[in-house]
């Protein structure tokens, strides 16, 4: 027996109510993409380092700033250790770094450069300072606060044998007293040798802080009471920036007389601005800017400073930084960035 296959004839007023529909869809679809086309594409949110120092995140703040308010992109922060930002920066957890302080993750750091996971666009600021210090008073005298100079011959490290009573130790009086490093701080070595090798040991005791808090209040105290202080201390830090303080002079750094019993200064840390490697194709003008950010130890200080006296976070000091320091970050960027900076600082 033969079978039939019977269809359903659809009417014509039911097919072309089905073709208005799908032209319509079509239509809509069109129009969405053409919508998105117009749109432009949505800019990343940009992660920086927070290694844990108040330093690296005014600096975070500062750039943060001009990224958002100059730039349009939206910003993070990813907070840890050294090993574990710089570890993330490699990998492309974080975008920036703002403070890289190479020596001390010198292995680390090359590798990365070397492999290609980072690019180092520039130095934020390579003028720190370390080694033993006193309050200017102590040379100059200040007339402000009725204080004589009581070592006005006092230039280098080597000058402090001849004003050993300056300094002299309360605990100790055939003696004076240098105020040296944290134990268990490598610089605390550093800085018992060198007393050691420029023979002043025969005329002062290191005395050893047990914290940078105590070595910090102890010179603190000396320099509100305006009486003589010397002691090792570094640079950037807010009490540099709020006190004047100078740094004895030593010959100038080599390797080799560092290798012989570090009789000379201190050699200078290059801090740098290192980035992953895909932000030069996420945000090529945000590079363009980082490679231009410069800085110094000395006006880190003074932010680090307005800190302090002001007891505000490092966002504040950001934009006193903006607003007192105008010809310093201008050249970093655009003429039209700057306007849009000046604008929000100006809200």
């Amino acid at each position: 027996m033969l079978q039939c296959n019977h269809r359903k004839v659809l009417p014509i007023t039911f097919l072309l109510a089905i073709f208005i529909v799908a032209m319509g869809i079509a239509g809509c679809a069109k129009k969405e993409a053409g919508r998105q086309a117009e749109q432009p594409e949505q800019k990343p949110t940009l992660v920086f380092a927070d290694a844990g120092w108040d330093s690296i995140r005014f600096h975070n703040d500062v750039a943060g700033f001009i990224i958002k308010n100059g730039y349009g992109y939206k910003t993070d922060v990813i907070t840890g250790n050294t090993p574990v930002t710089f570890t993330g920066l490699r990998r492309g957890d974080i975008d920036i770094y703002m403070e890289v302080w190479t020596d001390n993750i010198i292995d680390e750091y090359t590798d990365a450069l070397e492999k290609g996971d980072i690019i180092e666009v520039s130095v934020n600021f390579d003028d720190d300072m370390q080694g033993l210090y006193v309050p200017t008073y102590v040379i100059k005298g200040d007339p402000s606060r009725g204080i004589k100079a009581s070592a006005p011959g006092l230039r280098t490290v080597s000058d402090l044998a001849k004003y050993w009573q300056v300094f002299r130790d309360p605990e100790d009086k055939n003696k004076g007293r240098i105020y040296g490093a944290i134990p268990g701080w490598a610089v605390d070595k550093i800085i018992t040798e060198k007393i050691k090798n420029y023979g002043l040991d025969k005329y002062y005791n290191i005395f050893h802080p047990g914290s940078d808090t105590a070595l910090s209040t102890s010179m603190v105290q000396a320099v509100e009471k305006g009486v003589p202080w010397v002691g090792y201390y570094w640079e950037p830090t807010w009490i540099i920036g709020k006190y004047d303080m100078t740094l004895l002079q030593e010959e100038p750094y080599s390797k080799e007389k560092w290798e012989k019993g570090y009789m000379c200064q201190f050699p200078a840390v290059k801090v740098t601005v290192a980035i992953n490697k895909d932000l030069t194709k996420d945000a090529p003008d945000v590079v363009e800017f980082l490679k231009k950010y410069k800085t110094s130890s000395s006006i880190t200080s003074e932010a680090l400073a307005y800190m302090q006296e002001k007891n505000v976070g490092t966002d504040e000091a950001a934009k006193y930084f903006l607003k007192n320091h105008k010809d310093t970050w201008t050249k970093w960027v655009p003429s039209e960035i700057a306007g849009k900076i000046e604008a929000a600082l100006n809200k």
